[in-house]
């Protein structure tokens, strides 16, 4: 029988650690209010499943096997940094052009497909995502947990990132939101930016750290 009690005790601590300000959820942000909510639960949802892509990888022990290997996991933070600055990069240049000119053909012209992989990379690309979930899986998981309860917890762990995503992805798109980011959006797009340059090159950075993840 499934212990309830962890499954909860572990999608609470998952939830702590998904809904904390961070790239994903930063660039979600600025997504709803710019673009809008259609595009941004397209772009969540990519998000969520690059969420899961290292779930599984926890799940599966291969994130302490990626956790010991010094140059897989150096040349993955080098990848996911370089994309981080190529990010702070858009959003530096965006910040130049008038969020009240940006039109609803621009929007359709990228495509829901591409928005979803935007948000699939940019999760996927940060290998330190590993290290949340097996965090959050050892809130609850215990010696005698089978592998029906470590699926069930992976599980639990989707739904929440899906629904952080999704709460994100509506509330930043609110019509009152989006009016203010219409009236300020340069100045939080380069917000952003050195927010994504940061976390780029702190990503960069670590990978150089043998004794650091």
């Amino acid at each position: 029988m499934i212990d309830v009690l962890s499954l909860i005790s572990i999608g609470f601590a998952f939830f702590i650690v998904a809904v904390s300000p961070g790239p994903a959820n930063i660039s979600n942000a600025t997504i709803a209010m710019s673009k809008g909510r259609k595009i941004s639960l397209v772009y969540g949802a990519g998000l969520s499943m690059g969420l899961l892509l290292w779930g599984i990888v926890a799940a599966s022990g291969l994130g302490v096997i990626l956790q010991g290997s010094v140059y897989l996991l150096m040349f993955l933070k080098i990848i996911g940094g370089i994309y981080l600055l190529w990010l702070a990069y858009l959003s530096f240049k965006s910040s130049f052009n008038s969020a009240s000119t940006i039109s609803q053909n621009q929007t359709n012209e990228i495509g829901y497909s591409k928005w979803f992989i935007r948000g699939f990379v940019l999760n996927s690309s940060n290998p330190k995502t590993v290290i949340a979930w097996m965090a959050a899986l050892s809130v609850g998981m215990g010696a005698n947990n089978d592998i029906t309860f470590l699926v069930s917890a992976v599980i639990t762990c989707m739904l929440v990132g899906f629904f952080v995503n999704a709460i994100y992805s509506i509330l930043f798109s609110i019509n009152g939101v989006m009016k203010t980011y219409q009236k300020i959006g340069h100045w939080v797009d380069r917000v952003v930016s050195g927010m994504f340059a940061l976390a780029g090159l702190g990503l960069v950075m670590s990978a150089f750290k043998r004794n650091q993840v």
